[in-house]
């Protein structure tokens, strides 16, 4: 690829990254949003990450079910439950995670 194809590359991937978060922002500004549609997005954030978690813990890259046996995922997800519930807050949490997953990996080998 030469210099210019990087360039391109890079000014479509601004554009396509752009859009998505331009535009809904622009019509929900001008449109008055129903009670019921704020409602229902209150649970999407939780949907998604609950279908990222489950798929990485209970999945492999196959998509064939692996049960309990993702090791330090699943030492590290209990790890999260009990920081998060215990302290409320996503970004210790989210450290302490991947802190866990960092440390047994490099420990006891496990993955």
């Amino acid at each position: 690829m030469t210099s210019t194809d990087h360039l391109i590359l890079i000014l479509l991937a601004a554009v396509v990254t752009f859009c998505p978060r331009f535009f809904p922002l622009r019509i929900f500004t001008q449109h008055h949003i129903p009670q019921w549609f704020n409602e229902w997005m209150k649970y999407v954030p939780v949907s998604l990450f609950t279908a990222l978690v489950v798929k990485d813990l209970f999945l492999d890259s196959s998509y064939a079910f692996i049960g309990l046996h993702s090791g330090a995922k699943l030492i590290a997800a209990l790890l999260v439950v009990l920081v998060a519930y215990r302290s409320r807050s996503m970004g210790l949490s989210v450290v302490c995670g991947l802190v866990a997953v960092a440390l047994l990996t490099w420990a006891f080998g496990m993955a």
